[in-house]
């Protein structure tokens, strides 16, 4: 079976007996986060299901934006245009920069990506119009934890984030769930600080 007849047939399941119908608490308001608060994690798979839980949200509680990494870009990224919304049309008041433990990130560089873009057939020219751009992001993350320190950093001092918007970095766990604190802007005496 196809992958999207099998996301289908899943759907059609879930539908017909899926265990909450969300009908009675999608009112107009229901696009603003309840805890007014934006997650800014990696795309990492094992972070489903267990990111949320971990951090005691629910569905409707927090905006979650994701990416490889975790990692920024420039001063007007995709994740930054995203916080911005959060913060200036849905009422985020506060930021957490969540990394993880073992990540991938940390192994790819710009050269392991070049040599994949090839083996699928993507067009030499092509790889080379963007390869100053993999060697700056991609070879820039090596650590998990910097990039977490390095990610609030860029958010604080950000000129399109209000001063007053919390931020925070913690490290999760991908197999236990375990959040450690890493960074608060808020209290800088928590750099390096292990949550308990």
């Amino acid at each position: 079976m196809e992958r999207l007849e099998e996301i289908l047939a899943a759907n059609k399941e879930f539908v017909a007996h899926g265990k909450h119908d969300y009908t009675e608490e999608d009112i107009a308001a229901s696009k603003l986060p309840k805890k007014k608060m934006a997650i800014f994690t990696c795309m990492d798979t094992r972070l489903t299901e267990i990111l949320e839980p971990a951090m005691g949200i629910q569905r409707g509680d927090a905006k979650i934006i994701r990416t490889v990494g975790n990692y920024l870009t420039g001063e007007f990224d995709a994740v930054i245009r995203s916080l911005m919304v959060a913060i200036y049309e849905l009422g985020v008041e506060e930021i957490f920069v969540v990394g993880h433990y073992e990540c991938g990130m940390a192994k790819t560089t710009a050269d392991s990506l070049a040599a994949a873009m090839r083996a699928h057939g993507v067009n030499e020219h092509a790889i080379a119009k963007i390869h100053g751009e993999l060697e700056v992001w991609a070879n820039a993350f090596r650590d998990p934890v910097e990039n977490v320190k390095d990610a609030v950093a860029k958010i604080t001092s950000n000129p399109y984030i209000p001063k007053n918007i919390k931020v925070h970095g913690l490290m999760i766990h991908p197999r236990t769930g375990k959040l450690d604190v890493i960074q608060t802007a808020s209290d800088d005496s928590t750099l390096g600080k292990i949550a308990d």
